[in-house]
Order: C-alpha cells, then sequence, then structure tokens
C-alpha cells in the first residue's frame, strides 16, 4: 500500500450515504415545524425527537440556539 488512499476504518458500518444534519433552532420554531421543513411532513417530528432525547426532556420546550441533530428520513 502506498498511504495514499484515505483510512475509512474508523467510518461505522450502517450508515446510508444521507449524512446526518444539525439544524439550529431559530425564536418560534417547535420539532413539527422543523419537521415539515425538513422532511415535508409535521408528523416526523417524533424522529427528531428520539434522535435528541440526550438533550430534549420535552418535546413542546426546545430553544433558540439548539443543535439539533435531524436524522435522515426513512
Amino acid at each position: 500500500m502506498s498511504g495514499k488512499m484515505p483510512d475509512f476504518s474508523n467510518v461505522q458500518s450502517g450508515s446510508s450515504s444521507t449524512a446526518e444534519k444539525v439544524y439550529v433552532v431559530v425564536a418560534g420554531d417547535s420539532l413539527s415545524k422543523i419537521a415539515k421543513r425538513e422532511y415535508g411532513d409535521a408528523g416526523a417530528w417524533k424522529a427528531i425527537f428520539e434522535a435528541n432525547k440526550d438533550q430534549i426532556k420535552n418535546p413542546d420546550l426546545i430553544h433558540p440556539g439548539q443543535k439539533l441533530k435531524i436524522p435522515p428520513k426513512k
């Protein structure tokens, strides 16, 4: 090996080619508004909530400046 090939040994397998996005909450946002904007489906807010349970305890209480992970649409 020449050593010029990129090292992908730390890439987790099983992930799709769609990378997880990060969304910064702005005033007036709600999980359903973000889901509507990102997925075209306000009802998909639960996927965003599940992906961010480490920082969202109540799905009705998100704050401007929060950085939320937006999982790829299933």
